[in-house]
């Protein structure tokens, strides 16, 4: 099977096989998504979308690591509109996308990291991966978990992971349902692979409509709830004294001195 290499990409690498697409996050140590990061892969999923052949797309971080979340530099005022709306542009490509789509994940899957995994439609992590959405402690939450993370694994463990920002390992993210299995890490790169060999055995064009039947219903109400949770963390949570104080904090180096306003 021919491999083709797009290499156009600064943060991110784009292989072809057959009817695969591979999508590899190049930015070490962490795979942190700044905005450029976010540019590539908006670029990456269009000219994906563009192929009819490529039936079927596959997310990794490089370096054992998918991805420790959006860049918080990106959370400044100056910044956070402009980050939101590239970051959220993705996600939406990600679930529109007429492609199956399957991430890889090991090591630290967290934050965006952790909302570009829960959205593809299966997810395949370590045993010991960490998963978790720690926005809360910035002083911020997570628009794409707090909008879509509910209908996954249920209200209350939800609110659990957004709400206390605690980490949780592959295999419980596996038994709560934000992944579909949990695997040794020499058994992961097999387990993508036995899915992909039956996926390829399948039609693409039922295997896309049943994708678009899948989603229909929750497809109708996750636009209207993003940009409902978009415009709660630009107008408001972003205006209050500790979600500046949180992220000051973070990139400071020290502990947050919360103020409740």
């Amino acid at each position: 099977m021919a491999t083709q290499t797009v290499s156009k990409f600064d943060r991110l690498a784009l292989e072809l096989r057959g009817h695969v697409a591979h999508i590899t996050l190049r930015h070490a140590p962490l795979n942190v998504i700044d905005i450029p990061l976010m540019e590539d892969m908006a670029t990456a999923l269009a000219e994906i979308e563009a192929q009819p052949e490529i039936s079927i797309v596959v997310f990794r971080g490089e370096g054992n690591c998918f991805s420790a979340g959006v860049d918080v530099a990106a959370h400044t005022p100056d910044k956070v509109a402009s980050m939101l709306e590239k970051f959220h542009h993705v996600i939406r490509s990600l679930i529109a996308i007429n492609k199956v789509t399957i991430a890889e994940v090991e090591g630290h899957c967290l934050g965006g990291g952790a909302e570009i995994a829960m959205v593809c439609d299966l997810v395949y992590t370590t045993e010991d991966a960490q998963w978790g959405f720690p926005e809360i402690q910035l002083g911020c939450f997570p628009p794409v978990a707090a909008t879509a993370l509910s209908a996954l694994i249920g209200q209350k463990r939800a609110s659990d992971l957004i709400l206390t920002g605690r980490t949780i390992t592959g295999s419980e993210a596996a038994g709560i349902g934000l992944a579909t299995s949990a695997l040794a890490t020499n058994q992961l790169a097999t387990a993508v692979d036995e899915t992909i060999e039956k996926l390829s055995a399948l039609s693409p064009s039922s295997l896309e409509l049943t994708k678009k039947a899948i989603y229909a219903w929750d497809s109708i109400h996750f636009d209207k709830g993003l940009a409902r949770a978009e415009k709660i963390y630009l107008d408001e949570l972003m205006k209050t004294e500790d979600a500046r104080e949180g992220i000051r904090a973070f990139m400071e180096k020290r502990k947050p001195q919360w103020k409740g306003r």
